[in-house]
């Protein structure tokens, strides 16, 4: 495709609109930071004491059902034509998975959400940095990031899936709700459903880009006393985009690539060190204790509101979570649905489900397990570090307790800012293809753009409010998607019975019948 056949691939009804907000928040956080930090805390208060259960009810709905149509007699229809093979190897598909299960999300958190448990447990459920607490510590950040994130991407992935490969419509999140408003799809109603998930797919990626940015920050004041502070921030911000931007005018986007392989293999390798020179009998049990519990407890916590525990706790782990992962479905999504063609629903849900879930375990297992059997065993600091310098520093400062930490912690840092700069990457040409009518090759000055405004839209959060700023961001953009992906299961659910149904045409949508009936009503 030429470079002009790509420009006209964009579509002005979504693009524009979606830029012209993104580029209306950058505006009013550079001109006035303060009135905007004032506006998005009073709606994401409205949010969390109006919604929050929202989120909770969704998140968990979004996994029973996936679950169920794994295990039903849907599990059996194919994404694609009947006798369509996988395109992809088994062993790739997992590979892929892999892949997309790691990122600045684990690097960040992977330490610091446990020793934030650790000294603080949720919802009173064990005394501060106690053996208890430890376990409950274990056992949330399970909760946070295994099965629950998984499943909202699996519902979103599911549904681009059948009705781009069994459908043969376009990669939009818009198609899929075809069978509720059927031609009306490609009316403002559609387009309003791709632009909230453009909007939602940004500010997901910015608060990563934010994360991220904040890690490396403490990294090198932690090697070289560089200092800490928001300005350093944004100068790794603007330094890490400029990177990002040069890989996609300059076609060297197989040399991210490359990097981005050898990140999951550098990764690991970090993941053995410590397991091999930690506690390593120590992680072996937590891994067993802590999953089981996790299982056990995994409907209590699924149903936890704020109407009898800690809604200002619910507001700042759960929901934020749940919202994070609900920003980042789309492009997630996309990208788990390009690579499953050929494959089963069962194999599908099966495989997006457990794999990534089980790097999840893996990688709190070692890392948190770590982190917590050196507070136990008095070495730590980790509960003060945390507290007094925050959470980007957690991981540096386990690092620190073992060989090598100027190496290790170098490596840490390496990793992050490949993660930076390819997920910025992919995350942009996904919004490229929303906003492209879901081109598989949207121009490359669109998704250039849109990992511009994604890199400032991240500066203007963490001037706005450092890490709570990017907390309130996820959940602020991800209330509305989250409508959209309710919506989304409806749609998959109509189509799939009348695929089992053998129609060859699916059913009139919601739309169209509402439309015959006010017509014979009016004869």
């Amino acid at each position: 495709m030429s470079t002009a056949d790509r420009l006209r691939s964009i579509d002005p009804a979504v693009f524009w609109p979606a830029v012209a907000i993104t580029a209306g928040f950058i505006s009013w956080g550079a001109v006035a930071p303060d009135s905007l930090a004032s506006v998005t805390q009073a709606t994401l208060s409205a949010i969390i004491n109006g919604f929050g259960w929202g989120f909770v009810v969704s998140t968990a709905w979004f996994l029973v059902f996936a679950g169920f149509l794994a295990i039903s007699r849907f599990g059996r229809i194919r994404l694609g034509a009947d006798d369509e093979l996988p395109e992809f190897r088994t062993v790739s598909w997992v590979c892929m998975m892999f892949s997309v299960g790691m990122g600045i999300g684990l690097m960040f958190w992977g330490v610091a959400e446990p020793v934030f448990h650790f000294g603080a447990p949720p919802h009173g459920l064990a005394g501060a940095q106690t053996k208890e607490a430890a376990l409950v510590a274990m056992k949330y950040s399970y909760f946070h990031w295994a099965l629950h994130p998984w499943a909202i991407y699996a519902m979103v992935g599911l549904a681009i899936a059948y009705f781009t490969y069994r459908r043969g419509l376009p990669i939009l999140i818009s198609s899929a709700f075809t069978p509720l408003l059927g031609s009306a799809v490609n009316g403002p109603i559609g387009k309003t459903i791709d632009i909230l998930a453009v909007i939602a797919t940004l500010f997901g990626t910015a608060t990563s880009l934010g994360l991220g940015a904040q890690q490396i920050n403490s990294g090198l004041n932690f090697l070289w006393g560089t200092g800490e502070g928001t300005s350093i921030a944004l100068a790794i911000i603007v330094v890490l985009s400029v990177l990002f931007i040069l890989s996609a005018v300059s076609g060297v986007g197989k040399g991210v690539q490359f990097l981005s392989n050898m990140n999951m293999v550098v990764a690991a390798a970090l993941l053995l060190f410590l397991a091999i020179v930690g506690p390593t009998i120590f992680i072996l049990n937590t891994f067993t204790e802590a999953l089981g519990d996790y299982l056990a407890d995994l409907v209590t916590m699924s149903f936890r509101t704020a109407a009898f525990s800690d809604g200002k706790w619910l507001g700042s782990w759960t929901i934020f979570y749940w919202a994070w992962w609900v920003s980042w479905a789309p492009f997630v999504g996309v990208f788990i649905a390009r690579i499953s063609r050929g494959r089963t629903i069962r194999e599908f849900v099966i495989g997006v489900l457990l794999i990534p879930s089980g790097v999840t375990f893996l990688w709190f297992t070692i890392m948190g397990g770590t982190a917590l059997h050196s507070e136990l065993m008095g070495v730590g600091g980790l509960v003060e570090a945390v507290n007094n310098k925050g959470a980007a520093i957690s991981l540096f400062s386990l690092l620190e307790q073992y060989p090598g930490t100027a190496f290790t912690s170098f490596v840490a840092i390496f990793l992050v800012a490949i993660f930076f700069v390819s997920g910025a990457d992919a995350a942009s040409i996904v919004m490229g293809m929303l906003s492209s009518r879901g081109a598989l090759e949207p121009a490359r000055g669109v998704v250039v753009l849109w990992g511009i405004l994604a890199g400032a839209s991240a500066c203007v959060l963490l001037v706005m409010g450092g890490l709570q700023g990017l907390q309130t961001a996820s959940i602020i953009a991800a209330a509305p998607f989250l409508v959209v992906m309710v919506g989304l299961c409806v749609c998959l659910w109509m189509a799939l019975l009348d695929d089992l149904e053998g129609r060859s045409e699916p059913a009139p949508s919601l739309a169209e019948n509402l439309q015959l009936a006010a017509a014979a009503a009016a004869e």
